[in-house]
């Protein structure tokens, strides 16, 4: 029999919560990592009993350096014993949990919690794509990871949840999708489109046809090594099939110029203007193509109209720029005002880890002054997206999920479990109030 394993927990010491993704590293560099209710269980026969050092970091959440300026925290463990470890959250936004991959629970369940908790398939997935179609959330992710080989599902996966699939904002994080699965019952690709290579989505918005039914559409890109585009086009959900299918192709590198055309790609906000005319806007963070929020137009490039987003934002304490790489905008209620999040391009921590927050009076900007509001050391946290369907009208939080991985950053060993998955953060915007004047 293996040894009874020792309970850690971790919690904000602000509010107690638990806190996910905090790593646990002993002298002889066994590491834990904290599942998405904040617990390690301890294993190591070789140290129960023992006093015995743990290095602590967290992205964003730490304990205090010790004389030699280590962080961390001497424990001593024991068969069924239990420590609960505070540590201080020195950012504004607050970790909620993973959203996908395997074992979101796996400390848990090694003592005895959690039995219940089904497990999807997906050991990882690259970034979200959502749209609200037919009263629900419909949820699409990129290359896909599971456990039977290397190579996973590379022309996306999806399912769907209710509009607001989450009862409250704090962790333990229990997210539950409706996956479209095979005749296995395992998840499964939604969108390959002819051709060679993996199939990428984005650009996901539900638009009515002439007739008033809703199209869900989104755009779509074929991909050659490293990670060349060679075609984009637009493509349809059938509803029948449960899958994608082209509309249309609208640039060819066979057939066309090297050069990639504008086309309906990033994240999509629907808006209207004074004039009280309905638009989808195309951006990715900022907005770089508009057109009428219709069917008829979304597959009529006449229609589209360019736009030029903003390049930098300038930083709110120094007004140093701040140039963004990817994230998404959206109309807040409590703020009276349009909210993004992105990723630095270039940051101080992490080459593409470093989350920022802005505010503008319309949806083209200008932005700024920016905030930074996460960080991720040393590794990337890459494609945020904005859920403001997830709150209720007016409220001050804010949700916003990300891709967290390594590639693009220096670190050469990934997170167990979390690597190459989607974590949720929230920001409160009434902590931020006293640096932000509310517009009347």
């Amino acid at each position: 029999m293996g040894v009874e394993p020792f309970e850690i927990r971790v919690i904000d010491e602000e509010n107690g919560w638990p806190v996910p993704l905090v790593e646990l590293r002993t002298t002889h560099e066994v590491r834990f990592v904290t599942d998405n209710a904040g617990v390690v269980a301890f294993d190591l026969p070789e140290l129960m009993g023992i006093p015995s050092w743990l290095y602590i970091s967290g992205h964003g959440y730490e304990v205090e350096r010790d004389g030699f300026g280590y962080r961390g925290r001497q424990i001593t463990p024991t068969p069924g014993g239990s420590i609960t470890i505070p540590v201080k959250r020195s950012q504004f936004a607050k970790r909620i949990g993973r959203l996908t991959g395997a074992g979101l629970f796996a400390e848990c369940q090694k003592l005895g919690r959690y039995p219940e908790w089904k497990e999807t398939g997906v050991l990882g997935c690259d970034s979200v794509q959502n749209a609200i179609y037919k009263n629900q959330m419909f949820w699409a992710w990129g290359d896909t990871t599971l456990a039977k080989y290397p190579l996973g599902i590379f022309h996306m996966s999806g399912g769907t949840t209710t509009i607001q699939p989450f009862e409250n904002f704090e962790p333990p994080l229990q997210p539950t999708f409706d996956l479209f699965t095979n005749q296995h019952n395992q998840p499964r690709g939604i969108a390959e489109m002819p051709g060679s290579g993996p199939t990428w989505l984005s650009g996901f918005v539900s638009l009515p046809d002439s007739c008033g039914r809703e199209q869900l559409v989104a755009c779509y890109q074929k991909i050659r090594p490293p990670l060349t585009a060679y075609e984009i086009g637009l493509c349809v959900w059938n509803d029948q099939e449960e899958l994608f299918e082209r509309k249309q192709v609208i640039w060819s590198r066979k057939n066309d110029s090297e050069k990639l055309p504008l086309a309906p790609e990033g994240h999509v906000t629907l808006w209207t203007d004074e004039n009280g005319k309905k638009w989808a806007l195309f951006g990715d963070p900022f907005p770089r193509l508009k057109m009428p929020a219709t069917f008829d137009s979304w597959k009529n490039p006449e229609a589209w109209i360019a736009l030029q987003p903003q390049k930098t934002v300038p930083e709110r304490d120094n007004n140093k720029p701040i140039r963004p790489h990817r994230g998404s905008i959206a109309w807040n209620e409590y703020r009276n005002r349009w909210v993004s999040i992105f990723t630095q391009y270039g940051g101080e921590s992490s080459f593409l880890g470093e989350i920022w927050y802005a505010e503008a009076d319309r949806p083209t900007g200008p932005w700024g002054p920016a905030i930074k509001v996460a960080t991720h050391d040393r590794y990337a946290f890459y494609n945020p997206r904005l859920h403001p369907e997830f709150t209720p009208e007016g409220s001050p939080i804010l949700l916003f999920e990300g891709t967290y991985t390594k590639q693009f950053s220096k670190t050469k060993t990934a997170t167990p479990r979390y690597d190459y998955n989607q974590i949720l953060y929230r920001l409160d915007l009434d902590e931020l109030t006293p640096k932000f004047k509310t517009k009347p």
